[in-house]
């Protein structure tokens, strides 16, 4: 889909959308990313340089994208929410984020968009369930019994986010996250948003692995930390409830 006719599609949209590149030593796809980006919706482009050690801050400038350079290494979720809390301080009615190491395809965002505003949800997640390792989809089956949070590819960092989700993410109580996943799908949730899961074609990785999906130990310590998290969160919701 060409960038004209996206924005004849949604033009309320087209005008004030921001999108959020999370980017750490990704030189040799960061620029590639950016373009397509540019030429598949238009808008404006930031990439949130994550303390990178490569040439990605001017890979992404050459590309034409707006470019935060991070002194401290934050993460990719920090690195997110900076990109969400620009979005709320510059007032951009619609954020879309996606990852900087070309799995997912900037030319499916036209489409994702579009399920979103036909969701009539706050936040669309892109999710490409063939590609998840059984590692992955057992935690996503457990998570899924204790939050009742149904996403399957939970961390995808494909998403489209409204206004009133940008500001619930880019609020002080995000930072206390450590994984663009259920933490955040939570907070959302907490806030009254509604969630959609938009099936959308993706790639491996070019480069590096899962950072918490590459063993079983870092699984285990991963699911043992974030259903701590859970069960805090499910208390907080609850004694704020009764309150």
């Amino acid at each position: 889909m060409r960038v004209d006719i996206w924005i004849f599609a949604v033009p309320d949209y087209a005008a004030n959308l921001l999108t959020v590149i999370p980017a750490r030593n990704e030189a040799a796809t960061v620029g590639e990313i950016v373009r397509r980006v540019r030429a598949a919706v238009g808008g404006d482009v930031l990439v949130v340089n994550d303390a990178s050690d490569d040439e990605t801050y001017a890979r992404a400038q050459q590309a034409g994208a707006t470019v935060l350079d991070l002194p401290l290494r934050l993460g990719a979720w920090g690195a997110a929410q900076t990109g969400l809390r620009y979005a709320r301080r510059n007032r951009y009615a619609v954020a879309l984020t996606l990852d900087a190491d070309g799995q997912h395809h900037p030319e499916e965002l036209p489409r994702l968009v579009t399920a979103w505003l036909a969701s009539g949800a706050n936040v669309a997640i892109g999710t490409f369930p063939q590609r998840l390792s059984k590692a992955k989809r057992l935690a996503a089956r457990y998570f899924h019994l204790i939050t009742g949070i149904g996403v399957q590819d939970f961390t995808s960092g494909l998403r489209v986010y409204d206004r009133r989700a940008i500001r619930a993410l880019a609020a002080r109580e995000a930072s206390l996250l450590d994984y663009q996943d259920l933490g955040v799908l939570m907070l959302l949730r907490s806030h009254g948003l509604k969630l959609a899961e938009v099936p959308t074609p993706m790639s491996q990785r070019r480069n590096g692995a899962s950072r918490v999906f590459s063993s079983w130990p870092t699984v285990l310590r991963y699911m043992l930390h974030t259903t701590v998290l859970c069960f805090a969160q499910i208390g907080a919701s609850r004694a704020g409830a009764r309150a």
